[in-house]
């Protein structure tokens, strides 16, 4: 490819992550899932014990109030439950349901053949580099609310939408 400038290389990591997210969201159909839901329940199963809603909106890095939008929707699939948290009874704890663990795996599964898929015409030594230069490019991105688009004004207002997760 020769010398490409960074713009070039953001777009082609642009076209590439829109790709990956297509084929992503085309495996999340058929457990009728939307995006946003289904990273809510990656990370509802992720952590170790029950979240709390205002954890999960910190980290989806929307507002709570859109939080509850795809909390309500994972709870009439029957995916997710809410209890009240006994040391704090104003937080709501969020614990994945027995069926919520079995879409998950098949999220899971979903997530890896979009990716296998993306990456199948890489070797393995292609994959390598690829992931120590990913990797080199997150340790060096920048970590506070500036790095993903919030300030302490706007608290995640941009990405209010629970559809955009």
């Amino acid at each position: 490819m020769g010398d490409v400038d960074p713009g070039q290389l953001a777009d082609l990591l642009h076209g590439l992550t829109r790709r990956l997210r297509h084929a992503q969201v085309d495996g999340l159909a058929p457990l009728g899932l939307t995006p946003a839901q289904g990273r809510a329940l990656r990370l509802i199963a992720r952590s170790g014990e029950p979240l709390r809603m205002t954890e999960l909106a910190d980290q989806l890095g929307i507002v709570p109030r859109s939080v509850t939008t795809v909390i309500d929707a994972l709870e009439e699939a029957g995916l997710v439950q809410r209890e009240v948290d006994p040391r704090n009874r104003r937080a709501i704890l969020l614990r994945l349901t027995e069926r919520g663990s079995v879409v998950r795996d098949g999220l899971r599964d979903a997530r890896q053949r979009a990716a296998e898929e993306l990456f199948a015409p890489l070797t393995a030594e292609d994959r390598a580099i690829l992931g120590e230069l990913l990797a080199r490019l997150d340790a060096a991105a920048p970590s506070g609310p500036q790095a993903h688009g919030k300030t302490h004004h706007d608290h995640g207002a941009r990405r209010a939408s629970a559809e955009q997760v």
